[in-house]
């Protein structure tokens, strides 16, 4: 996902370092070794400043996504980034001195160390604080935006949908004036007969709500109550456009847009400062997740070929971030990240990176065959009161706070 158009200069910049992660560019050397100011617990060499947090957070992701342990020092700076009020910013080279009115912190770091720090396990203590963080800075209208206190958008609230589900929280539950997360994201799902059923990012400056494939990539997840991480959903799930849209409605709305969009060339295409345009990898990546989340792996097959065709050069060239989001798309498709169109990409991943301490035991299987098992398991649980399995979410409402915490309490045992 990429975060764009923030209200400063440097919030701008750092938009356009995490879109790295999902546009072609030439970014860091992947090697895992590191300059003099260069932590050495930091997956990639590029410059931090930005997307510290951001890379380190999808690398880990990824990571324990296909079975690797990751390395404990990796984690321990991840942990080390958080300021003490819960939040993280992208990057704070001496984390020994405390956040304060000039450290930018942003929901966007926040939401996906969230997801990451939960999966890998043995920190609910910091988990949970980010997520008191999130919910104190959450806008009126449910959502987020990337900034605290700054407009709601597309992008950033379905990212923080992602934490909460992540977390076992009910999105519907955390609201904010009486709106939840899921009221915010609607309000940018656009008509059928106008936009083909598109999310947009947020208003342009005249207030106009204009169709986003990145924003459409994020909002049919965050519709669906996924995060980062996405396995196929229920084939039986129509992408058809229908205007008056629900969740799932909004859900296969995006989803027929991202199949049109992707239709015409295998693959997504971005403009980069007025160059013509060229293909979006990224984009692309977070695409096929979508479509795969929304509809099965099936809807997701033609932009997936593309990039198992074509994106190990992007991959490289561009680092962790870019290597965890074609993972996700093999794992949200049952596709081997090992054997990723005769590249390994949990191979090309680790090395931007500390050493793994290992991987974990019964996690051999290929992503192919854990996805076969979610699938198993949903269709399972369908049989009893899985309400949202038809679109591949995994979310059971009416949780109560009890389990919520018996559940972090879980987490935080090493």
């Amino acid at each position: 996902m990429n975060v764009r158009r923030r209200g400063s200069a440097a919030v701008l910049a750092a938009a356009a370092v995490i879109g790295a992660a999902a546009a072609p560019a030439v970014a860091a050397d992947p090697s895992p070794s590191a300059s003099a100011s260069q932590p050495p617990a930091l997956f990639g060499t590029g410059d931090p400043q930005f997307d510290g947090v951001w890379r380190q957070s999808f690398a880990l992701l990824a990571q324990d996504t296909v079975g690797v342990i990751p390395s404990s020092k990796a984690v321990e700076w991840l942990t080390g980034q958080q300021c003490a009020n819960g939040s993280f910013a992208p990057y704070r080279a001496d984390p020994a001195k405390a956040c304060d009115a000039k450290t930018m912190v942003d929901t966007n770091q926040t939401a996906a160390a969230v997801q990451a720090l939960w999966a890998v396990g043995g920190h609910g203590d910091v988990v949970e604080d980010a997520l008191e963080w999130l919910k104190s800075v959450q806008n009126k209208d449910g959502g987020w935006g990337y900034a605290p206190g700054g407009p709601s958008d597309a992008n950033s609230t379905s990212l923080v949908i992602g934490a909460l589900t992540a977390t076992e929280t009910d999105p519907t539950k955390v609201t904010k004036g009486g709106k939840s997360p899921y009221d915010a994201l609607l309000t940018f799902a656009l008509p059928c007969s106008k936009d083909d059923g598109a999310f947009a990012f947020q208003p342009d400056k005249d207030g106009k709500l204009l169709p986003n494939a990145d924003a459409t990539a994020a909002g049919v997840l965050g519709s669906l109550g996924k995060g980062l991480v996405a396995g196929p959903g229920n084939k039986a799930a129509a992408a058809t456009c229908a205007d008056g849209p629900d969740r799932a409605q909004a859900a296969a709305n995006g989803a027929a847009y991202l199949a049109t969009a992707v239709g015409k060339d295998g693959h997504l295409k971005s403009a980069l400062g007025g160059s013509p345009d060229q293909p979006d990898y990224g984009n692309t990546a977070d695409a096929v997740v979508a479509l795969a989340a929304q509809g099965g792996a099936d809807k997701a097959a033609e932009p997936l070929a593309w990039l198992e065709k074509n994106a190990a050069k992007w991959a490289k060239e561009s680092g962790p971030s870019a290597y965890a989001q074609l993972i996700f798309a093999a794992h949200a498709t049952g596709t081997d990240p090992r054997d990723f169109g005769g590249t390994d990409l949990v191979e090309g991943l680790n090395a931007t990176g500390p050493a793994p301490q290992g991987a974990r035991t019964g996690d051999s299987a290929t992503a192919s065959d854990r996805a076969a098992d979610e699938n198993e398991k949903e269709d399972n649980d369908d049989s009893g009161f899985g309400v949202w399995w038809f679109v591949g979410v995994c979310l059971v409402f009416g949780i109560g706070i009890g389990f919520l915490l018996s559940g972090r309490n879980k987490k935080r045992q090493p």
